[in-house]
């Protein structure tokens, strides 16, 4: 038997995935002037590392993969070191360490991992489409 929605599976894992990736943005940006993060030192951008997944535990078609989150981790860029001497952080220099959050890098990072879960969307819209005509041949 052919399975004619075998796609879903894979743009599901993907839509999941690009979900957590917009929320990881957001927490980016929400936390782009967080000079003390849980550590007690700036906040560090985190980044999502994807993986591919195969579904050959569930003895499925392995041509049929996804995509899943592999990890969350932090960016190793420094922080950014500003010039404030009149901040009470300040070091003995009159440097402020600051989250490596660039937003302009976010913003980017964010319309694309919304395009790509549109994509998806499209692709999930198309797959139920052509399953409800192909419902529809024996009707006629």
């Amino acid at each position: 038997m052919i399975n004619i929605l075998s796609g879903i599976n894979s743009t599901s894992s993907a839509l999941d995935a690009e979900r957590i990736r917009m929320d990881v943005i957001t927490q980016n940006i929400a936390n782009s002037t967080l000079t003390h993060d849980v550590d007690g030192k700036p906040y560090q951008r985190r980044q999502v590392v994807f993986e591919r997944m195969l579904n050959q535990q569930l003895g499925a078609d392995t041509s049929a993969g996804g995509v899943q989150v592999a990890r969350i981790i932090k960016d190793p860029r420094p922080p950014q070191m500003i010039y404030e001497p009149d901040n009470p952080e300040a070091d003995a220099r009159g440097m402020v360490a600051k989250p490596n959050v660039n937003i302009h890098e976010e913003m980017a990072d964010l319309i694309a991992a919304s395009r790509s879960f549109e994509a998806n969307l499209a692709v999930v819209r198309n797959a139920r489409t052509m399953a409800l005509q192909t419902l529809s041949i024996g009707k006629r």
